[in-house]
């Protein structure tokens, strides 16, 4: 993929009850609420679980980041399909490297956001 400054890139997931338990496992983050459903039957999203959305675009582009801000907006439950949207702001290329600038909105299937930032790094 060859990005430039305005460049969007969308994706979606849906997070499951696998998801969520993998992860309790591997991070350690075993609140109540990521492990026991609530009335509707689903589990709260660890909120570092739904910020994997938006590295897709440093993992798609061998991104090293450097610095990356997250601003959790509300809960994210199971079987919620989040839709994430990358916007590229700055990608500047240099003598061994590229520098890049993203900014990142993530909504639910019902419209509502849930994460924002930004991230930057470089390309190597």
């Amino acid at each position: 993929m060859s990005l430039k400054v305005g460049d969007i890139i969308t994706f979606k997931r849906t997070f499951t009850e696998e998801d969520v338990e993998l992860f309790t496992k591997i991070s350690g983050d075993e609140g109540s609420h990521h492990v026991t459903p609530d009335e509707q039957g689903r589990l709260v999203i660890q909120g570092l679980l739904t910020a994997t959305l938006p590295t897709k675009i440093g993992g798609d582009n061998n991104v090293l980041s450097r610095t990356m801000n997250f601003e959790f907006l509300r809960p994210v439950f199971t079987d919620d399909t989040i839709i994430c949207e990358v916007t590229i702001e700055q990608f500047e290329k240099q003598v061994n490297r590229t520098h890049i600038t993203a900014c990142f909105l993530c909504k639910n299937q019902n419209q509502k956001e849930v994460l924002r930032g930004d991230f930057s790094g470089v390309i190597l």
